[in-house]
């Protein structure tokens, strides 16, 4: 068995920080960084970077909704092609500072109240697809197992890795609990771990309501702005490689 296993890091904004990016950066196979809207600003974008390069971690785009305030998790209103060209901007700028450390830009996945809308709204879905195609075809498209973003991503021929979430609830219909309601985010590394080596290995979990959910997942996310996210990323890693799973950045089999 093998699993990509990644983090949303780089949230940290001016003199504001959030976590310890590094040590989390130590325990994952892929990033997702985020581009300036949601969070992070163009010195956290290169430091991030280059911390995902020292661990050889691959580096993907982490496009969101303008709200720094609200952290990307508030629903905005916009159009179309508002969506498509507030995607490829980010996707650019962050691409910019990977190929400036040598690297290459490896995936997309969207933030927050963007990623939750795109997993439901298909012409939302299809203008993050629409962005990423035209930066670069070849890039990789992260998004919620089963959801319609996974559905418009291979119907334009990209690539698509689908995503399970080691340390979020689940409702009984498939999507993540709602952050603003009790139990939606596991912040015990031995919830965390357990869930993620039951979503790896059985492929399944167990919703918020008692229900168990078949998922089949090609990479595994661990927020990085939970407190104690370096902690719970290394209890995951470890807990998946006792399980006998291979942890490969998702470039290398998606």
């Amino acid at each position: 068995m093998r699993i990509d296993l990644n983090c949303d890091v780089g949230e940290a904004f001016g003199n504001y920080s959030l976590a310890d990016d590094g040590e989390t950066i130590g325990c994952v196979t892929s990033v997702n960084v985020a581009c300036g809207f949601h969070a992070g600003d163009p010195s956290v974008m290169e430091k991030t970077v280059k911390l995902a390069s020292e661990h050889g971690a691959a580096v993907g785009a982490h496009p969101g909704f303008m709200d720094l305030q609200g952290f990307g998790r508030r629903r905005m209103d916009m159009s179309v092609e508002e969506i498509e060209a507030f995607v490829l901007y980010q996707v650019a700028a962050l691409a910019g500072f990977v190929r400036a450390a040598g690297e290459q830009l490896a995936h997309v996945k969207p933030h927050g109240a963007l990623y939750n809308m795109a997993a439901n709204d298909r012409a939302i879905s299809d203008a993050i697809v629409r962005a990423i195609a035209r930066f670069d075809p070849g890039l990789i498209l992260v998004g919620l197992a089963g959801s319609l973003l996974v559905e418009a991503g291979l119907d334009a021929g990209l690539r698509v890795a689908r995503e399970a979430f080691a340390d979020r609830a689940y409702s009984a219909d498939g999507t993540l609990r709602s952050r603003c309601l009790p139990g939606a985010v596991l912040d015990s590394p031995e919830k965390v771990t357990r869930q993620a080596v039951e979503l790896v290995c059985q492929r399944s979990v167990v919703a918020y309501e008692g229900d168990v959910l078949q998922i089949d997942s090609d990479t595994l996310c661990i927020h990085g702005d939970t407190p104690g996210a370096a902690s719970i990323a290394r209890a995951v890693r470890r807990g998946l490689l006792e399980a006998d799973v291979e942890l490969v950045p998702m470039r290398a089999f998606v």
